[in-house]
């Protein structure tokens, strides 16, 4: 039979053999993939909710359909131009905002 467990549990599970330099690597890549399939859940809604494709939200931001596909699966993590220059032809805004505690 399989054990059931939760995500934070396999993350102390995995982080429980760890020096602290290896923790602080894992933690840092953790961080790093979580901003950046965020930021491709993030282009890929407000594309979809202003009803364009990729193509043509690549042309309206000046970048290429592939670019926008590789953003959209986390495959490519856009620079902060990128962001602004997709977020204005979506007709959103970019702002960074601090973390809730």
């Amino acid at each position: 039979m399989f054990e059931t467990v939760s995500a934070d549990e396999v993350r102390n599970r995995r982080l429980a053999g760890m020096t602290p330099a290896e923790r602080a690597a894992y933690d840092e890549a953790f961080v790093e993939a979580t901003a950046r399939l965020e930021i491709a859940q993030m282009v890929y809604d407000a594309r979809q909710a202003a009803g364009v494709t990729q193509t043509e939200l690549a042309q309206a931001a000046g970048t290429r359909q592939n670019v926008i596909s590789a953003i959209e699966t986390g495959a490519k993590v856009p620079g902060a131009i990128t962001l602004a220059k997709i977020a204005h032809a979506l007709g959103c805004s970019l702002r960074i905002e601090p973390i809730a505690a």
